[in-house]
């Protein structure tokens, strides 16, 4: 369990610390907003009405003792820019860092935000990513080039072995795990002899464009 302090209670902010806090993590919720405080009241750890402008705020509330702190300032620019510098300066190692845009962000990035996320264009990308490839489970950024995908197998694969498929040899492409939607039951690194079912979701490693070929079959 970890100690995590999240600055901003607006919607990314909100279901952020609820679900931190639903995973089991002592989460600190601060804001400006009494309302917004007390809306986090019931699942977090502490709400706390601040001004994480204010340095002397944050140590009051011993943020400098947290192991991660995430900034989810929405829209005031320059609030997000000194609350980054602020907990920077109390010795923070992990900070995340919501921007706005990419010049908010290299900004952030100078002043030491370990991590950078840019909610609103990920959500994009991964809704965008789900329109082009409709059978796309899920996706996992992995080495450069390569990906990580979990499909829905085509129904030309039900019922057949995975030696059969030869997926290796005629696209490039491995199937690193099977997961049975059923039972959660998850074969690591299956045999050659295993059969594909209907209930089966194929996790895959290899190039994108390779996987891409692996998704068009019909």
């Amino acid at each position: 369990m970890k100690q995590i302090v999240i600055i901003g209670l607006g919607n990314f902010g909100y279901y952020l610390a609820k679900e931190l806090s639903l995973k089991g993590h002592e989460i600190i919720a601060i804001d400006k907003s009494q309302l917004k405080v007390q809306n986090a009241q019931e699942f977090v750890a502490q709400a706390i009405v601040a001004d994480a402008t204010d340095m002397m705020a944050l140590q009051s509330i011993g943020v400098d003792s947290a192991d991660l702190v995430v900034i989810c300032i929405g829209s005031n620019l320059s609030d997000s820019i000194l609350t980054t510098l602020n907990v920077k300066d109390m010795g923070i190692k992990k900070i995340y860092a919501k921007a706005l845009g990419e010049s908010h962000g290299r900004i952030l990035e100078k002043l030491g935000a370990s991590e950078i996320f840019f909610p609103e264009k990920d959500l994009a990308m991964v809704i965008a990513r789900k329109i082009h490839n409709p059978n796309m489970i899920d996706y996992i950024p992995f080495i450069e080039g390569y990906t990580i995908v979990e499909i829905a197998p085509p129904k030309h694969f039900i019922g057949k072995r995975l030696r059969d498929m030869n997926l290796i040899n005629q696209f490039s492409v491995q199937i690193i795990a099977v997961k049975d939607v059923l039972t959660d039951v998850v074969n690591i690194v299956p045999t050659g002899e295993y059969m594909v079912k209907d209930s089966d979701i194929l996790i895959l490693l290899g190039k994108k464009e390779n996987i891409d070929r692996v998704r068009e079959i019909s």
